[in-house]
């Protein structure tokens, strides 16, 4: 009897386990992206925006476009302009080609 409980309790936790990864995975919190002085506004990347939550394709953009290896406040110094965006650089890998557009300042900047 004890070993059909230990595998009646083994299942209910897998169960729960693989509901459980149905939120996974988490995604990172919000960046603010360094500014130029022409910036009209800070902008705020989310991955939420930007990746389907439930198959997130994190080589689309890293490390090719964006490293994510030893990123910190202190190291972030590359400043994302329209003119390298225009290039296909950065951000203009897909926005220009199959994302929206740099048409509307605001759709990215807070002003």
């Amino acid at each position: 009897m004890t070993s059909r409980k230990l595998f009646l309790a083994l299942t209910v936790l897998l169960a729960a386990g693989v509901a459980m990864a149905g939120d996974l995975p988490r995604l990172p919190v919000p960046l603010k992206l360094p500014q130029s002085g022409q910036s009209p506004g800070v902008v705020t990347f989310t991955h939420e925006s930007h990746v389907d939550a439930a198959k997130p394709r994190c080589v689309a953009c890293h490390p090719k476009q964006f490293s994510i290896l030893g990123r910190s406040a202190a190291k972030r110094t590359r400043v994302v302009t329209h003119a390298a965006m225009e290039k296909g650089e950065m951000c203009g890998a897909c926005h220009g080609k199959s994302a929206f557009n740099f048409d509307d300042c605001s759709t990215c900047h807070a002003m």
